[in-house]
């Protein structure tokens, strides 16, 4: 993938450069060697090839649980789904087809996989964040490896019973943290490493959510209530936490956090607006998060609705679930409790301090990052990074197009499968215990803003 460069023509590397700052189109091999970095992002010597494809059953086949299954389809010689776990009838038949996977491997009742002889190498477990703790834990003691979507669990003593579980029985956990298998992260963490902009000293990082984005998941979709479900800054911000925790190679110590639910509120309702927003609303066609307007009009985030096959029948299941589902009611008049918006103050080793802003109200998405070290700093924007050099003065920028998971499910995937299948947790970016880290970082954050207090981190 070709990265964007730029550099004064003072620069020894491009001293033909006729204009004071030029523009080049380089690999990032090429801009590794300038900075003296791996050229291969992703490159693990512990990867060797396996004798034969992991074997795994698929617990909670919704939309994140086929993204991490699908790597089976793609590379079927290092991955074999053999059984699946849904509720959901349609989704677990179209999971099982999907799949080729028998009968007597399908059940709807997680609890039922376990009541068989263990019969795959693992289990991938992408239920709800309050039905984690359960197959995780029956899962570990059958003897079974683990991939666990996160957050680990609801609760810090679930997380922490997880993880002395994994201890005990000597099993595998890995958890998804997806970020860290980015290219923009991985890059990221390469320069750091790589003493390039000298110590670093402080870090502020910006997790925009965007309106609608916020509105279908914390408002209106299944994380909106952290009493049901979890907090949002575990639920969506454990990846930021964990991202920190990562690049600055630290541990946390203390953590002070604000925030609140501003908005979304029954006091808030605009007059005239409804229960839903096919109730004949009278601001319906002016509302930014109209029901409507998200999945009627603009098609965006069907995944949830299990369409039919047959394109002409879209419109009619839509109109229906917005009829008869969450997603279609009114976001002033739900039984949300999610924050807006979150400002998160945290002392690391070293005396390293990152502030994190986790936002609702943007129009955009895409983690924004500033780094500041002894030598140099670092902006970057999920597409596009620029470092400066103190003493030249020299900006070199590099830019990429990718999704907001940066691609690394699947190479998070692959590190996960090696691991299994070589019996080696070492060859995880993350371990279970720093993992749990990061969730400890999301606890102590959630009670400073509950009780207005600055909170150790105690691991």
């Amino acid at each position: 993938m070709p990265f964007k460069y730029l550099m004064s023509k003072s620069s020894k590397a491009l001293q033909t450069l006729s204009s004071a700052t030029e523009s080049l189109i380089l690999t990032w091999k090429e801009i590794a060697a300038l900075f003296g970095l791996q050229p291969d992002i992703y490159k693990n010597p512990l990867h060797k090839p396996l004798l034969k494809p992991v074997t795994a059953i698929l617990i909670g086949a919704g939309h994140r649980g086929n993204i991490y299954s699908d790597y089976a389809l793609i590379r079927p010689d290092e991955l074999n789904i053999v059984g699946v776990a849904e509720v959901h009838a349609v989704r677990n038949g179209l999971f099982a087809r999907k799949h080729k996977i028998p009968s007597s491997k399908r059940f709807y009742a997680w609890e039922d996989v376990f009541k068989k002889e263990k019969f795959a190498d693992a289990v991938i477990i992408a239920t709800p964040d309050n039905v984690h703790i359960g197959p995780c834990i029956k899962a570990l003691e059958k003897g079974y490896d683990v991939l666990l979507e996160k957050p680990i669990a609801c609760t810090e003593e679930e997380c922490r019973l997880i993880l002395n579980t994994a201890k005990a029985t000597g099993r595998i956990v890995g958890v998804c943290h997806v970020l860290r298998y980015s290219p923009y992260f991985r890059q990221l963490k390469h320069i750091i490493d790589s003493g390039t902009i000298g110590n670093i000293v402080s870090v502020q990082h910006l997790e925009p959510i965007e309106f609608v984005h916020m509105t279908h998941s914390y408002v209106r979709g299944n994380w909106r209530n952290s009493k049901i479900t979890s907090p949002i800054i575990l639920a969506k911000s454990c990846h930021d936490t964990d991202i920190l925790r990562w690049l600055i190679n630290e541990p946390a110590e203390q953590i002070q956090c604000f925030g609140n639910l501003t908005l979304f509120k029954a006091e808030n309702a605009p007059a005239g607006s409804t229960e839903r927003c096919t109730d004949g609303c009278a601001v319906e066609s002016t509302c930014p998060f109209s029901a409507l307007q998200i999945y009627y009009r603009d098609r965006k985030r069907l995944y949830v609705f299990d369409l039919p096959k047959d394109s002409r029948k879209t419109e009619k299941v839509i109109l229906k679930k917005l009829k008869t589902t969450n997603y279609g009611r009114c976001v002033y008049r739900m039984d949300n409790d999610q924050p807006d918006h979150l400002t998160v103050n945290i002392q690391f080793g070293k005396n390293i301090t990152a502030a994190f802003s986790m936002e609702a109200f943007t129009s955009y998405e895409g983690r924004c990052t500033r780094i500041m070290g002894t030598k140099g700093d670092i902006v970057g924007d999920m597409e596009t990074y620029t470092i400066t050099d103190f003493r030249t003065g020299k900006e070199t920028t590099w830019s990429l197009k990718t999704d907001f998971h940066g691609g690394g499910d699947h190479r998070l995937m692959k590190d996960w499968v090696q691991a299994v299948g070589h019996q080696n947790p070492g060859i995880l970016s993350s371990t279970i215990g720093v993992s749990v880290e990061s969730h400890l970082m999301a606890f102590a954050a959630e009670r400073s803003r509950w009780n207005k207090t600055i909170e150790n981190v105690i691991v």
